[in-house]
């Protein structure tokens, strides 16, 4: 046998295995027990969506910083745990259209682009919007796109949305963002200002009616560019 051969098959079983671990010990203990989106964590290679550099840290329990080029861009992925979890509250259905605010890596849009019909990722920093559509592109998501913009007040030009994830804390739910969702149509953000935030699903029932559901605490870093109004009105 090719000794070069026996090496890749060695490091492939060990990816494996770190995705198995991943999957079985971070995420199922968070209550993520959804078949199909525990299938989606096998089906969607993270590795690939991880920046080179960090490559070796795809699979470990904790935000992974995004170091494009030797640049650090100051933003993260999310924990896997985080993202398994707000992918299974939202329940994604094949006819919706997701909108991805700070789409970073891609991964979360690739994600739900298995689920969706379609998604949009908007990311602010250049470097990582030309970075998360390569990675897309690359690995042949053909029903998700990204582009560079500043998505804190929505994205109107494919509004309204059935599904909005926000991948940054938010102070308060956003007005701008809560208003281009669909009625039956759910959000979920990073809710509050550290060291006290929780992840919210948000269901618009009605015009100005919105149904709250808290679904966990955690930190992560805020969205840019969100205002912090006292209270949301349509």
């Amino acid at each position: 046998m090719n000794p070069s051969s026996v090496t890749e098959s060695s490091g492939t079983a060990l990816v494996e295995r770190a995705r198995h671990n991943m999957i079985e010990q971070q995420i199922r203990p968070w209550e993520v027990l959804d078949p199909v989106v525990l299938e989606l964590l096998s089906l969607v290679r993270r590795e690939d969506y991880v920046p080179p550099v960090s490559r070796a840290l795809a699979f470990v329990d904790f935000e992974l910083p995004l170091v494009i080029d030797g640049i650090d861009t100051g933003e993260v992925m999310l924990a896997p745990r985080v993202e398994a979890r707000m992918l299974q509250e939202l329940r994604i259905q094949s006819h919706e259209t997701v909108l991805e605010v700070g789409s970073g890596s891609g991964y979360v849009s690739a994600l739900a682009a298995h689920q969706a019909q379609s998604v949009h990722g908007v990311e602010l920093d250049p470097r990582l919007a030309a970075f998360g559509a390569a990675n897309l592109a690359r690995q042949g998501v053909l029903n998700a796109h990204v582009v560079q913009g500043d998505g804190a007040a929505g994205w109107a030009a494919h509004a309204p949305y059935d599904i909005i994830i926000v991948s940054g804390s938010v102070p308060v739910l956003p007005g701008p963002l809560l208003a281009q969702l669909r009625l039956g149509g759910r959000l979920v953000a990073i809710v509050g200002t550290g060291p006290a935030m929780s992840a919210q699903l948000v269901t618009r029932l009605g015009e100005s009616d919105l149904d709250i559901v808290p679904l966990f605490e955690t930190v992560t870093r805020p969205l840019h560019n969100v205002q912090a109004p006292s209270r949301f009105r349509f």
